[in-house]
């Protein structure tokens, strides 16, 4: 069997983070992604923050794009639209890479060039850690982590890896202001197979800690089945924000 540290090393990256008011996080993650060992490309897609968010990553050499009024999708779409390598990282701004992230990446990539139309038949998301832990949290990261691989339905705050090819074939992220991940993920599910890297990502509590764990999720759960009842994605962002 081939060994893993004998592949060649990975083709340039570009990495995409959509924004709103993150600088405190946003500079966390900036300093993560410093681990990368090829060429990246950082492509920060602001929505109009107030803060440093966009200051602080054009000093970590990102460049930064301007979408506004904020709409993650649409942020998304930008990034992956001005996006020059093949490979492409979307992450959220709140999130944090463990220390082996990069070979993590590196490897699923470089597995997917020594296999016929992996590029095209494979996506990857990061298994998710909520910051800071708890009981009821370490719970809910299992059931997502349970959902992700048996419903092939990872969430934005998971990543998500993806080769062009694979990305432009499924349409690319929807501008929408809520369930684009979702929306995405469903339609790469159609064509290609979603797998865990085999480490996490880890992202801020803030929105479980305004209502707690279970009425979060159930809130979210609610809104997840009103949109696949067709309700528009503007009027559950609403909602979501509350």
């Amino acid at each position: 069997m081939a060994d893993d540290r004998a592949l060649p090393a990975p083709p340039p990256l570009s990495v995409v983070i959509p924004c709103l008011n993150e600088a405190e996080r946003l500079s966390l993650l900036l300093a993560d992604l410093q681990r990368w060992p090829a060429g990246y490309e950082l492509l920060l897609v602001d929505g109009g923050s107030t803060d440093r968010s966009a200051a602080n990553a054009a000093l970590a050499g990102a460049r930064v794009l301007s979408s506004t009024p904020p709409c993650r999708g649409r942020q998304l779409a930008t990034g992956a639209h001005r996006a020059q390598h093949s490979w492409l990282l979307f992450l959220h701004a709140d999130s944090r890479l463990p220390p082996d992230w990069a070979e993590c990446v590196s490897r699923a990539i470089s597995r997917a060039a020594h296999h016929a139309d992996a590029e095209m038949g494979t996506a990857w998301f990061f298994r998710l850690r909520i910051a800071p832990s708890t009981a009821a949290r370490r719970l809910l990261e299992w059931a997502v982590q349970l959902r992700s691989q048996l419903g092939q339905t990872p969430y934005g705050d998971q990543g998500l890896l993806i080769h062009r090819r694979l990305y432009d074939a499924c349409g690319g992220f929807a501008p929408i202001s809520l369930m684009e991940d979702l929306d995405l993920v469903l339609r790469i599910g159609r064509r290609a197979h979603l797998q865990s890297l085999p480490c996490p990502i880890s992202t801020d509590g803030r929105r479980w800690d305004r209502c707690g764990v279970i009425r979060r999720s159930w809130q979210n759960a609610r809104l997840r089945r009103r949109w696949r009842q067709g309700e528009p994605p503007e009027r559950l962002a609403v909602l979501y924000a509350r």
